[in-house]
């Protein structure tokens, strides 16, 4: 009789269970009938209504630092090095006197053509008198007409006397002046090419002056990008309203450095074997951060692309037929629209082909959109550098929270102390 019961009991478990799994294998065979009858809401992204637009370039060009001002200083008399009035490596202002060439020999000589041009001066005012005297008495008739000629004759070399006296006295003074070697331009003088009591002779290199505020900058613009600046410069624009920046590379691992300046000159010819265009830059360095003969970039910030179809570089994606941008139809459904590339602007990315004005552009960031999936279109207030920036920082997140969950998952899976032992 208690097995009877015990059996009756254990088959009513049994049934209960087997009632129960099938209620449970019907409730998750339904949920995912339901799951698929919800349909997900449009995903919310930034969308821009395509339109022609003018978009700055943000270009640079290498260049070598160069000084045109810089001077070699050179000797322009004979005589032995005096003193000498500066230190290596000094900044030097123009008109400050460097080397000092004895100056007394010529200041003798000066005195000596002084006293020339007097005695000159002196023969010449009796001549003077002499040719007064004697055309009186020929109107006397008590000199004959020889005399009277003669007169004027010594006047006449008398005067002569007096300009070659002047005209030594003049190149005495010029030597005494070169003696006194003296800085033509301001800038950072270099090292002394001749010691102090050496004999120095008329062209001896004595120093160099490199010139380093300002400093200009030669570099060469491809042919489009100059046809496009000297269509901006036709319409009234000034060479010096361009702005330009200097971006200096950073040494040892430092950070780039950057001196702001104008562009100056524009070349008007095509280089027939590089196709470029010469130009020119001026930059104010007042704290000498750069010198001549380094490698740097230039940027020219005014160039810009006039009427050109333009997309926020992150909106393009590489699709099976290249490059490809996502646009909504008329019921806000992504498709996507394969497009042609131009140049990139910075955070711009120019399209030459594929897209039309009117066109409406996912501008936002596509990871996670597929053709055919709802669109909850958000405006786009222009800023395309904006957007790159949050995407970055969105993609900088993801990569440090999955990093720092595969060190939870490392540090998860390490036995504690002792386990290792016990096992």
């Amino acid at each position: 009789m208690k097995k009877m019961i015990h059996s009756k009991r254990a088959s009513l478990v049994t049934l209960v269970a087997a009632l129960a799994l099938a209620a449970c294998g019907q409730e998750q065979a339904e949920a995912p009938q339901q799951g698929a009858q919800q349909e997900s809401p449009p995903h919310k992204v930034a969308v821009t209504e395509m339109a022609r637009q003018d978009i700055p370039l943000d270009k640079s060009y290498p260049s070598l630092l160069r000084s045109d001002d810089e001077v070699t200083l050179v000797a322009r008399v004979n005589g032995f090095l005096e003193e000498r009035h500066f230190e290596p490596g000094q900044l030097v202002e123009e008109g400050d006197s460097l080397y000092t060439i004895e100056p007394d020999l010529y200041q003798a000589t000066v005195n000596q053509r002084e006293a020339d041009l007097q005695s000159a001066r002196a023969e010449l005012s009796r001549a003077q008198r002499d040719a007064q005297r004697f055309e009186q008495l020929l109107s006397q008739n008590s000199v004959s007409r020889q005399q009277y000629d003669q007169a004027l004759a010594d006047q006449r070399v008398a005067q002569a006397s007096v300009a070659q006296s002047e005209a030594a006295l003049t190149s005495a003074n010029l030597d005494l002046g070169y003696s006194q070697v003296t800085a033509p331009v301001s800038g950072m003088i270099g090292l002394s090419q001749v010691n102090v009591g050496n004999l120095v002779t008329s062209g001896t290199e004595l120093a160099t002056i490199t010139p380093l505020d300002p400093l200009e900058v030669r570099f060469q613009l491809p042919q489009r990008d100059a046809f496009e600046l000297r269509g901006q410069l036709s319409e009234g624009s000034d060479p010096s309203d361009i702005s330009a920046r200097l971006s200096i590379p950073g040494v040892s691992g430092g950070s780039d450095s950057e001196l702001e300046g104008h562009l100056d000159f524009l070349g008007s010819r095509v280089d027939s074997g590089t196709s470029t265009v010469q130009a020119s830059a001026t930059f104010e360095n007042p704290e000498a951060t750069v010198l001549p003969g380094q490698f740097v970039r230039v940027r020219i910030e005014g160039l810009k692309r006039f009427d050109v179809m333009a997309v926020p570089e992150i909106a393009v994606t590489q699709g099976l037929m290249g490059p490809q941008v996502l646009v909504l139809d008329e019921e806000n459904k992504a498709r996507e629209r394969t497009v042609s590339l131009g140049e990139v602007a910075g955070p711009w990315q120019l399209i030459r082909e594929g897209l039309e004005p009117g066109d409406r552009v996912i501008v936002g960031d596509p990871a996670g959109l597929e053709p055919g999936m709802a669109i909850d279109p958000q405006p786009f207030d222009g800023n395309a550098e904006e957007i790159v920036e949050d995407v970055e920082q969105e993609e900088a997140q993801e990569q440090a929270e999955a990093a720092e969950a595969m060190e939870e998952g490392a540090a998860d899976g390490q036995p504690a102390e002792g386990e290792e032992g016990a096992q």
